[in-house]
């Protein structure tokens, strides 16, 4: 893949990259040592009636935003050549991790409609910008940096959005009594979980990359711990789900990859 050196604007970009994956950060790690508000986690635990996922999922967070942070500070890095794939997914990142920020204090003082579009911007942005670089991404080596060191990380916050906005949008709906009548809850919850597993395939079948459905497979475990003593059901659907999304992307990165697209080693 070509690189060249960054111009004054896309060296402006790459500060931005830093400054928003800081903001995202940071944010986060404020709202938690000053406690003002509720925290993201009080938030998802008002109203998770229909469907809830274990708190120690939550966890993955702290590993999104380590390799968000080498994806952010490389760019920072001025011997850091520009790539297409840093060209291309460099505004995306800025808006969804600008998202993702924001949506803390939203949660925090319970602005519910704008948790649902913070959330779902954020994934449909970075998403539609990976796929819309799937050829590129396919085609990238083991050991090319931007694998690593670009795509990875914003694979990873993509696959754990796909989870977590579904989440969001169903627990606000529960809670403002809004959750359409014509289905019981439990089945808006295995909806929710077959639309989410679904999704996680379908991406994996474009960008043949393990780092988006990684994540959701974990959160559809965390649904399957949060909810087996209380809605046995819907939590083997969700480990069930989570079983045919481990062995399918094991399968579309490892076994099905066209000879066409394997990449050679750079």
């Amino acid at each position: 893949m070509p690189t060249t050196a960054p111009t004054s604007a896309e060296a402006t970009r790459r500060l931005l990259v830093l400054a928003s994956a800081l903001f995202a950060v940071v944010i986060g790690q404020a709202q938690v040592l000053m406690g003002w508000g509720q925290s993201p986690a009080e938030f998802a635990a008002d109203s998770d009636a229909t469907l809830r996922v274990a708190g120690f999922a939550f966890a993955i967070w702290g590993i999104i935003y380590l390799w968000l942070m080498v994806y952010a500070v490389r760019q920072a890095i001025p011997a850091t050549p520009e790539t297409p794939l840093l060209k291309a997914l460099g505004w995306p990142s800025v808006i969804t991790l600008l998202a993702i920020g924001w949506w803390v204090p939203a949660a925090a003082f319970d602005w519910e409609i704008s948790t649902i579009v913070l959330i779902f911007g954020a994934l449909l942005v970075l998403l539609g910008a990976l796929l819309a670089q799937a050829e590129a991404i396919r085609s990238l080596s083991r050991r090319n940096r931007d694998r690593w060191m670009t795509v990875w990380p914003l694979a990873l916050l993509a696959g754990w959005l796909t989870v977590a906005a579904p989440v969001n949008l169903l627990t606000v709906v529960t809670g403002n009594g809004d959750l359409p009548g014509f289905l019981p809850p439990t089945a808006w919850a295995i909806v929710a979980v077959a639309a989410v597993a679904a999704t996680a395939l379908l991406v994996t079948a474009r960008l043949r990359l393990l780092a988006y459905g990684l994540p959701v497979a974990w959160g559809l475990i965390g649904v399957f711990a949060a909810e087996q003593t209380r809605n046995a059901p819907l939590a083997f659907t969700a480990l069930g789900a989570a079983l045919v999304v481990l062995v399918g992307i094991i399968v579309l990165v490892f076994r099905l990859r066209p000879r066409s697209e394997q990449p050679t080693v750079t």
